[in-house]
């Protein structure tokens, strides 16, 4: 990666690592919900970046990394060595399985098939009563790394800084290597692609399903941040939100994507306290940072 990249990284986590020491839990929480979010926006970066696939559906994957740690506690299983795969695949499987039929559509009815498929699963988690339906329920016991319970927050936020950075390599790689340089040359021009012998579908579906792992991974993640499991980490609300994280920080940076919920979820906090119209603002914000910064926000901090 750049080094620039590194040094983006290293101020965000010398910050978050610093958070703990100063004896506020706000605080702690504040980062690790940075760190969470920064997780999701990156792999909703994956989709909108690289591919040129808009989804408005990625908090399905995210809500259902929820489910799965709230869920699985029930049947006495804590381990985060357990608990965060079966949230990936859990995840992973409705991705694939709503992107098989999701990408054989573009431009904006994939959008409005995303946006579907996520109401769907919202209102099926809606109707589960035996899970105190759109009420949500508390968690049962908390996701345990060895002896170490994920609720505690400073436990949770080192976790998801390695969590965090491990995924970025992981997508950096990616996104440079045979398999990205596919998925960047579907979205620039797929019939030329196609006249190559490459066709795009099966990349787009690995890389779907890829993004959809995350997103769960960072669902089961703030399962133990909140204590609770509801339907709302399905809506659409919040897949705009994560839109909105991706189109701030700049998509196809990957890093863009990680600086964006930072900035997000800052802003959320600080604006919230002054007014409930805080939302207002937020997009204030990202129409001037798309007329006055069309490159990318992290243009203006290196600069």
């Amino acid at each position: 990666m750049p080094i620039r990249v590194y040094v983006i990284l290293g101020i965000l986590a010398a910050a978050a690592i610093a958070v703990p020491f100063f004896g506020q839990p706000y605080y702690t929480k504040l980062a690790v919900r940075m760190a969470i979010f920064a997780l999701a926006a990156l792999s909703l970066d994956l989709l909108v970046g690289y591919a040129g696939l808009v989804s408005f559906g990625h908090a399905a994957f995210f809500g259902l990394g929820c489910y799965a740690a709230g869920v699985l506690p029930m049947a006495g299983v804590q381990s985060a060595f357990i608990v965060f795969p079966a949230a990936a695949l859990l995840a992973a499987s409705v991705g694939a399985l709503t992107g098989a039929v999701s990408l054989r559509a573009s431009g904006l009815y994939f959008i409005f098939i995303t946006l579907a498929f996520a109401q769907m699963v919202f209102y099926i988690a809606q109707g589960l009563r035996m899970l105190s339906g759109d009420d949500g329920f508390r968690l049962p016991a908390p996701t345990l790394l060895g002896e170490l319970p994920l609720t505690n927050p400073t436990v949770l936020l080192y976790t998801m800084l390695v969590a965090l950075a491990a995924a970025l390599w992981m997508c950096h790689r990616l996104v440079n290597s045979h398999f990205g340089q596919v998925i960047q040359a579907a979205r620039d021009n797929e019939m030329k692609l196609k006249a190559l012998g490459l066709p795009a579908y099966p990349y787009r579906l690995a890389l779907y399903t890829l993004a959809a792992a995350l997103a769960g991974i960072a669902g089961a993640a703030y399962a133990n941040l909140t204590e609770f499991v509801a339907p709302a980490t399905m809506s659409w609300v919040l897949s705009g939100e994560l839109l909105f994280m991706v189109i701030l920080g700049a998509a196809g940076t990957l890093v863009g994507a990680i600086i964006g919920a930072v900035v997000f979820v800052g802003l959320e906090q600080i604006l919230s306290a002054w007014t409930e119209h805080w939302l207002f603002f937020l997009g204030v914000l990202l129409v001037l940072r798309v007329l006055l910064l069309p490159q990318r926000l992290q243009a203006l901090l290196r600069a």
